[in-house]
């Protein structure tokens, strides 16, 4: 089923980075792909241990301005040469005044729970030599939405924390990774303000809330064979989980789900209130297209020289290093009957643009007519099949599979609301099913 919505896209995803472990002694984190093997622990045979991949949402594959440093648009998860994880050890009952002198200790890492304003908790964490610690946030630069490039683009404002959440991933097979709310600052410290949704649980210990809330959606069954969407809930910051907020950001927290965990897993999405991401881990990344492939199928598509039925001129997909830069030779495409053609101004409406209704000439179908592009992301592919189909109204082109897979993913925006949209480019996606098969029309000689 697909939600229907606008058309409008989901404002544009900010950079995020992997915030340092907030532990000088210990290296930063190792970004990018598995090709910089000198990052993460060394096995037996050479090859670097990974955890998994993070790859937000609406960006294809590398962020406007390119990937650069800590602010990329996939980030890879590797075992670490030592490890840095924490976990809760000692609890105090202060007297608000003397928390920030409770909390001089710049070697401590420790979460705060201010009660009210003559009350705090403060909960010490001690080191943890069985895991490893990851920290998600925004970037401290902000980004340009894509389009909006040059000098007349307004920076994007974000509503996600600098230290969004944190990742626990073990080091001992089968390295399960655990996602939590909130991560320490450069500080090693976590504050829940008098106003934060935050209690006391049955074991008298402690436990919260973001304010915007850190959202988890696991798959039903396994992502890479039959996908379906799971129920999206929230993880608070000691990592239970619980049914959402009446509004993303109420006081009142939801009904606790004692039956599900904030363990990762192969699609598990992540939401941060402002950037969506997809968690991948290495059995999955097995199942989809490198870059090497999908230019291979790129070059299988324009290798059966598809053509415009009306103009007679061959068709082409641009490189993968040529995106949203429009070429003469194109495919464009109706995307509410499927049919593939070159760039015309035949049969448009009194509305100007070249996005705007237009009738097509094989079927005299009324709809958007937009340039095709390929999914350049691979991990965002459930698998390596030809890519045949397309979202819509986006044109963004990948395989069956994917696109119907998707198309079934209601992702969340703003408050409260959900919809569907293409995990590309994040825009709403409409018609019945989300997407169209694609009819090209091949060379006439």
């Amino acid at each position: 089923m697909v939600l229907k919505g606008s058309s409008e896209a989901l404002c544009p995803p900010p950079s995020l980075e992997l915030r340092p472990s907030c532990n000088k002694s210990q290296p930063s984190p190792p970004l990018g792909s598995s090709s910089q093997p000198h990052d993460g622990v060394i096995s037996e045979d050479k090859e670097p241990i990974k955890y998994g991949e993070l790859i937000i949402l609406g960006h294809n594959g590398s962020l406007a301005n390119g990937d650069k440093g800590r602010r990329r648009s996939r980030l890879a998860l590797y075992k670490r040469p030592k490890a840095n994880g924490v976990k809760p050890d000692v609890i105090h009952n202060v007297s608000t005044p003397l928390v920030s002198k409770a909390l001089s200790n710049k070697s401590q890492h420790s979460i705060s729970y201010t009660l009210s304003r003559s009350h705090s908790v403060i909960v010490e964490y001690t080191h943890d030599i069985n895991t490893d610690m990851f920290q998600v946030g925004s970037s401290t630069h902000t980004n340009t939405p894509p389009g909006e490039g040059g000098g007349g683009g307004q920076s994007a404002q974000s509503t996600i924390s600098r230290y969004a959440c944190r990742i626990m991933c073990e080091r001992s097979a089968p390295y399960t990774a655990r996602i939590y709310a909130a991560g320490f600052d450069s500080s090693k410290n976590i504050f829940l303000g008098e106003r934060a949704a935050k209690w006391r649980t049955s074991d008298g210990l402690m436990d919260g809330l973001t304010t915007n809330g850190v959202l988890v959606m696991h798959p039903v069954g396994e992502f890479v064979s039959e996908p379906a969407p799971g129920v999206w809930r929230e993880i608070s910051v000691c990592g239970n989980v619980f049914a959402l907020r009446e509004t993303r950001s109420a006081q009142q927290r939801g009904k606790l789900v004692e039956n599900e965990s904030n363990t990762l897993q192969d699609g598990s999405l992540i939401d941060l209130c402002g950037a969506t991401l997809l968690w991948r881990t290495p059995a999955g990344l097995r199942h989809i297209p490198t870059l090497k492939q999908l230019e291979s199928l790129r070059q299988e598509l324009n290798a059966a020289r598809p053509q415009c039925p009306v103009g007679f001129n061959t068709l082409a997909f641009p490189s993968l290093a040529q995106r949203e830069i429009v070429d003469k030779k194109q495919p464009w495409v109706y995307v509410n009957c499927g049919h593939v053609h070159g760039y015309h101004n035949w049969g448009y409406r009194k509305e100007k643009g070249p996005t705007c209704p237009g009738e097509c000439p094989m079927c005299r179908r009324v709809g958007p007519y937009v340039p095709l592009w390929l999914g350049c992301e691979g991990g965002l592919y459930l698998d390596a099949s030809p890519p045949t189909h397309a979202f819509c109204p986006c044109g963004h082109v990948c395989s069956e599979k994917t696109v119907v897979g998707w198309s079934q993913i209601p992702l969340p925006h703003g408050t409260h609301a959900f919809h569907a949209a293409c995990p590309f480019c994040g825009t709403w996606l409409t018609g019945e099913q989300g997407h169209v098969k694609l009819i090209f029309q091949g060379p006439v000689d």
